[in-house]
């Protein structure tokens, strides 16, 4: 075998499974995944600060240039735009004029013009519009929206640890359900359901520590991603809710370690809307100790549509999950 030039032996990524047993033999994980310690992680997440932030979407998609960026969060437009130096602003996407849609208006040397009567907004407060406090974590932009967060504002959003800067392969997805936040929280706070609803990529996962509601409330799972056939990336994971609308889900032994998978889910209709909608903005940052993952880095731009298409093919599956969720109980009809 080969050596590492740290001392250790060269192991290959990929595993060969020496049996391969049909879905339905799997041991079955509805014993363990008890509806109570699910709803018990989730009020603890529901309970943690969030300062207000919310994820709109990837940081690459505000670009400096002649469009700006519109979002809706919490039934409230949202624009947001950069300078030319790539300074970012962010506030109400209504036109305090005559109301025009300002994500459809034009950025002009830094400054966003609105298409229908002209007005110039610099991003400070201007003709009755007032700017939001604005956050680039360098993979994800953040929005501080007070009314519709209700709680006590912080100058930076929970922007949980990753990979060191530069070191990793971020990728951005986003998806749209007729749900709630806690619905898509509440189901990354399920492991159990992975190799049972997505076996195309999770096998031998069994959840080895639950949460404990103290500073180890994770849960801790062993899990297998699927390459092909057999081939299998067996890892260790855990997942956390650092606060009310983010799960994260890192990789701390195995393959990849340190590699996170971070779930925001951001309302885009108002509290208690008769028909909800969230966005889950996932965002992916991959990495490797592996001297061979230089040449991955510098094929980002080919990786990132299939770690998004990776993740569309998840969340096609987990939006319905959240969904039924939400629809049982709006109607009084969910089992816990």
């Amino acid at each position: 075998m080969s050596e590492r030039t740290n001392g250790e032996r060269w192991s290959p990524p990929v595993r060969r499974r020496h049996v391969t047993a049909p879905w339905a033999a799997q041991p079955p994980t509805w014993r363990e995944a008890r509806p109570a310690l699910i709803s018990d992680a989730l009020k603890r997440a529901s309970a943690r600060p969030s300062g207000n932030w919310f994820v709109v979407g990837a940081s690459r998609n505000v670009r400096a240039g002649e469009r700006p960026y519109g979002r809706t969060v919490g039934g409230v437009e949202v624009v947001l735009w950069r300078t030319q130096d790539g300074g970012l602003h962010a506030g109400p996407g209504i036109c305090p004029h005559l109301g025009a849609p300002l994500r459809d208006s034009r950025v002009v040397c830094g400054t966003l013009v609105c298409h229908w009567h002209g007005l110039a907004l610099d991003g400070s407060r201007s003709a009755g519009w007032q700017p939001f406090p604005v956050h680039d974590d360098g993979v994800l932009v953040w929005v501080r929206m007070d009314e519709v967060g209700g709680e006590e504002p912080t100058e930076r959003p929970v922007v949980p640890r990753r990979p060191t800067t530069g070191s990793g392969i971020d990728a951005v997805f986003t998806a749209v359900g007729r749900c709630e936040p806690q619905d898509v929280v509440a189901n990354r706070l399920d492991p159990w359901h992975g190799s049972w609803f997505h076996p195309y990529s999770f096998v031998d996962l069994s959840v080895v520590r639950e949460p404990r509601g103290d500073d180890e409330d994770a849960f801790v799972v062993d899990v297998s991603f699927r390459v092909a056939g057999r081939l299998v990336v067996p890892v260790r994971a855990e997942f956390t809710a650092p606060e009310p609308r983010t799960v994260v889900m890192r990789i701390t032994d195995g393959e990849g370690a340190t590699s996170v998978v971070e779930t925001h889910a951001t309302p885009l209709t108002g509290l208690n809307h008769e028909h909800p909608r969230t966005a889950v903005v996932e965002a992916t940052v991959a990495t490797s100790d592996r001297p061979g993952f230089a040449l991955a880095r510098t094929a980002a731009p080919v990786l990132r549509p299939l770690m998004r298409r990776t993740a569309g093919r998840l969340w096609r599956d987990d939006l319905a999950y959240a969904e039924r969720r939400w629809t049982l109980r709006s109607t009084g009809r969910f089992p816990g």
